[in-house]
């Protein structure tokens, strides 16, 4: 099989090369490859390109996001070799989503903010599923990492109505699941100090989203920054002779004051 030079629809030359790795004498890896087990590098990728996103660069936005594409290629790939479905349905079934799924774009509902939107997304979603008695939440965040799953859980809880008012009342929230774990730690019962973690996480999470903050996000940064900071308290250290596990705390900590002094 020959491949377009890429003058013409790149879309359709990836489809191609992706059918030649496939195909007999094409790339061992790729033919070895099923559904289940491309699922680690799908979240690995998309994670990959969420951190792209996050430091800004474009160039490796793209190249990051191009990775993420390669995904649901491959995946149309490998269900097109038994007829299951090919690139084609998939996009067929999107674009028909996106349009039964935005009537105030394509037909005459007509919502004017965001939230709306979202409300009657929900609307609609439910009733393409033949949704009558199925619990409001169920299936909400399905697979998701649990920061995530709770902001969305949150989100669509929020949508019926059922939210604080502002962030106020959530900062109060979070002092009462603080003093509440407090006592579950002074108690000494495992199980207690772990259900009440739990609670402060998800009171913690529900003011990030009342702030317009992502939760993952703003973790991943302070997990990145945590390390960048530690690497420069390490570099400092073994500057002076001092090897990290040799030194007391109180040492550490006056050379990471530094650090974050830096910083400022």
């Amino acid at each position: 099989m020959s491949l377009s030079n890429g003058d013409g629809d790149a879309l359709k030359r990836l489809r191609e090369v992706v059918h030649r790795l496939r195909a007999p004498g094409g790339c061992p890896w790729d033919r070895e490859q099923t559904h289940a087990s491309l699922v680690p590098h799908l979240l690995e990728e998309a994670y990959e390109a969420a951190e792209a996103i996050g430091e800004g660069n474009p160039e490796l936005i793209c190249d990051e996001l191009g990775d993420l594409l390669l995904q649901p290629v491959l995946h149309a790939e490998i269900a097109s070799e038994t007829g299951a479905f090919d690139l084609d349905k998939m996009a067929h079934v999107l674009t028909e989503k996106l349009i039964r799924r935005h009537p105030h774009v394509f037909g005459d509902a007509d919502v004017k903010t965001s939230d709306a939107v979202l409300t009657q997304w929900d609307a609609i979603k439910r009733t393409e599923k033949g949704v009558k008695h199925e619990p409001y939440l169920h299936g909400v965040g399905k697979g998701l990492p649990a920061l995530m799953k709770a902001q969305k859980v949150q989100k669509k809880a929020a949508r019926a109505g059922f939210d604080w008012p502002d962030a106020a009342p959530v900062l109060d929230k979070i002092k009462e699941e603080t003093a509440e774990l407090e006592e579950a730690v002074k108690s000494g019962k495992q199980e207690a100090v772990t259900d009440e973690i739990g609670d402060l996480l998800f009171s913690v999470v529900n003011l990030a989203r009342k702030l317009g903050v992502e939760s993952e996000a703003a973790l991943a940064s302070a997990t990145n920054k945590f390390v960048r900071r530690f690497h420069a308290m390490e570099d400092r250290l073994l500057t002076d002779g001092k090897p990290l596990g040799k030194l007391s705390l109180a040492e550490m900590d006056a050379v990471w004051d530094q650090v974050k002094a830096t910083e400022k």
